[in-house]
């Protein structure tokens, strides 16, 4: 079983717009509700493949009932910490070529219990010894900064895995911690070392140091460019091409579920690099936030080397 923690969880809207105009009144050309934020969308990853997940979370007020049930319709396993306040909503403007302009609201303020609920209905779950806990996200108004890396200590001691998909002082904090893995996209790993990576060798050594310094696996989402995976003993360079892209909303999250999934299941770092990318790229080829099933995974064609082109540059 893979638990997922989101303490900011949402509603997803994505409205499909022919061009964005700002300052116009623009009409759409589709749109979609998802439940949405990273563990979840992992979480909805997983259950498509069915896999065993669980996912924990915060949820109240009107859009949470809604979020609820649309879990609850899509078959997901979840252990919601009821909350006084409304969960978020986000919104995401998504352009025919897949370019997405996304509003994401900042999310309710949880008091010092029911941040500590959260918590604990995350850490209860290790008694089962799940195949990986994530922490994933950012973290509601009220929530300390060191909430995930304090998951860290907690999962550590019990002997699980720990993986988090974060920005900012929580995946600072995360990553002093000792992580298992993180997954940074590229703006969050620029943030967490302070300094711009313009090519694959540059962030090839920020994510070295990184792992110098304790954190088992760095897996950095690279958008069009893939993904590397650097570990104290392998690095490996994956990507899949998307000929129709329609949406990167929820990708790095299909990317992380799939490498989790793989992992948790006896496969290598490298094949759960490949199938990350595979989920990935297939996130891409969906509408909204959708997360792919098998079919949608199957027709797409990873190229995975551990000797890759260091000179790439990721900013052209």
């Amino acid at each position: 079983m893979i638990v997922t923690l989101t303490p900011n969880p949402s509603l997803d809207r994505t409205v499909s717009i022919t061009d964005l105009q700002r300052g116009e009144v623009q009409r759409a050309t589709g749109s979609r509700l998802d439940p949405g934020g990273k563990g979840v969308n992992i979480s909805r990853a997983l259950t498509a493949h069915k896999a065993r997940t669980l996912a924990v979370l915060p949820a109240g007020g009107p859009q949470g009932h809604l979020l609820a049930e649309l879990l609850r319709e899509a078959g997901i396993a979840v252990a919601i910490v009821p909350i006084g306040g409304s969960i978020r909503t986000n919104l995401a403007l998504v352009e025919p070529d897949g370019t997405t302009t996304k509003i994401n609201e900042s999310g309710p303020l949880l008091s010092r219990a029911e941040f500590e609920a959260l918590l604990a209905g995350a850490v209860d779950t290790l008694a089962e010894q799940p195949s990986w806990l994530v922490g994933s996200g950012s973290l509601p108004p009220g929530v300390d900064d060191d909430l995930y890396a304090g998951l860290v200590r907690r999962c550590r001691d019990a002997g699980v895995r720990v993986a988090i998909d974060a920005s900012g002082p929580p995946l600072r904090l995360a990553v002093a911690a000792g992580p298992d893995l993180i997954k940074p996209n590229l703006e969050e790993l620029e943030e967490l070392v302070d300094r711009p990576l313009n090519s694959l060798r540059e962030v090839l050594v920020a994510a070295t140091d990184l792992v110098e310094h304790g954190v088992a696996t760095v897996v950095v989402s690279l958008g069009g460019q893939g993904a590397l995976l650097v570990s104290a003993s392998m690095v490996a360079h994956a990507v899949a091409p998307v000929a129709a892209p329609l949406s990167t909303v929820g990708a790095g999250d299909a990317l992380l579920a799939g490498y989790l999934y793989a992992t948790g299941n006896g496969s290598t770092d490298v094949e759960g690099l490949r199938a990350g990318v595979a989920w990935g790229a297939a996130a891409v080829s969906l509408p909204g936030s959708r997360m792919p099933t098998p079919a949608d995974v199957a027709g797409i064609r990873v190229s995975l080397t551990v000797e890759p082109d260091l000179s790439l540059n990721l900013k052209h």
